[in-house]
Order: structure tokens, then C-alpha cells, then sequence
């Protein structure tokens, strides 16, 4: 999964460089799929592959994760 979001972000990147330097009559198209690629497809797949393992609870403020902050801020 990872060499596919790196793949498709260089391509992207690439896409929107090629875009701006070279002159051709389709340099606009190339910076659009370039930064439609990144947006639509590099953004939701990193996003995916980050957390899929992780635990939603664990991020949210609650009145555990407060309690547990509080303790953490106390050792030091």
C-alpha cells in the first residue's frame, strides 16, 4: 500500500511540474490531474493506510482521556 501512495504522489508531483515547465498547449490539464490526483486519490489513501489500526476512543475527549492527562500532567 505504501509504494502506491509514494508512486501515485510522485507521479502527481511530476504531473504538476511537467505542467509548469513545459509549454505545451495541455500544461493546464497536466497541473489539474496532478492536483486531482493528489486530492482524490494520494490524500485518501494516506489517510487510509495511517489509520486503519488505530482506535477512534483514544482520540476523542472524554472524561477518561481528561482524567488520564491530568495523571500524565501530574508525574512530571
Amino acid at each position: 500500500m505504501k509504494y502506491i501512495i509514494a508512486i501515485s504522489c510522485i507521479l502527481s508531483v511530476l504531473s504538476i511540474a511537467c505542467g509548469f515547465l513545459l509549454e505545451v498547449e495541455y500544461s493546464q490539464k497536466l497541473i489539474g490531474f496532478g492536483v486531482v490526483g493528489l486530492f482524490v486519490v494520494v490524500f485518501p489513501l494516506f489517510s487510509y493506510y495511517r489509520w486503519k489500526d488505530k482506535d477512534m476512543k483514544d482520540y476523542m475527549i472524554n472524561k477518561e482521556n481528561l482524567e488520564k492527562m491530568r495523571n500524565h500532567k501530574k508525574k512530571y
